[in-house]
């Protein structure tokens, strides 16, 4: 199978940050109040959850923006789906179709899947992964679209 590399797209950071230019695009139709997987250096909303002050154990309210660490994806992705009733919450992940959780919450959501490859802040290059951004809360219905990244 020639020179394949399987680490070649491994990572030991899990929390890169989110591309000002995706944000402000996704922030202009939103609005988001709370980022609910970041750090103080990384948030990207003036209210925000860290690690320290896990997402996972709080009630959410309000437009919430979610990155959440690749390593524990269903987990971050299960909340946001229990609190969908409460809030609304837009979450940037791979587009793991594969996956029975993606299945299980994400198809319940409305998907947009990213065209290109965003690069997030600290990346030499863009993820070689596809993303979608899945949001979950008040909306009609799930359905599924494209975003286009901003140039």
């Amino acid at each position: 199978m020639g020179n394949f590399d399987s680490n070649r797209f491994k990572s030991s950071n899990q929390c890169w940050e989110t591309p000002d230019v995706l944000f402000a695009a996704l922030d202009s139709e939103f609005h988001f109040t709370r980022d609910v997987c970041a750090s103080k250096e990384n948030t990207k909303c003036k209210e925000y959850f860290s690690k320290e002050n896990s997402c996972l154990d709080k009630r959410f309210d309000g437009v919430n923006w979610m990155n959440p660490p690749f390593e524990n994806m269903k987990s971050f992705i299960k909340k946001a789906f229990d609190e969908r009733e409460h809030a609304i919450t837009v979450c940037i992940i791979p587009a793991r179709t594969n996956t029975r959780w993606w299945h299980d919450y994400c198809m319940k959501g409305e998907v947009r899947f990213i065209c290109g490859r965003p690069k997030f802040k600290g990346c030499i290059h863009g993820l070689p992964q596809p993303l979608a951004l899945v949001i979950f809360g008040n909306l009609n219905g799930s359905t599924m679209k494209s975003f286009h990244l901003p140039r």
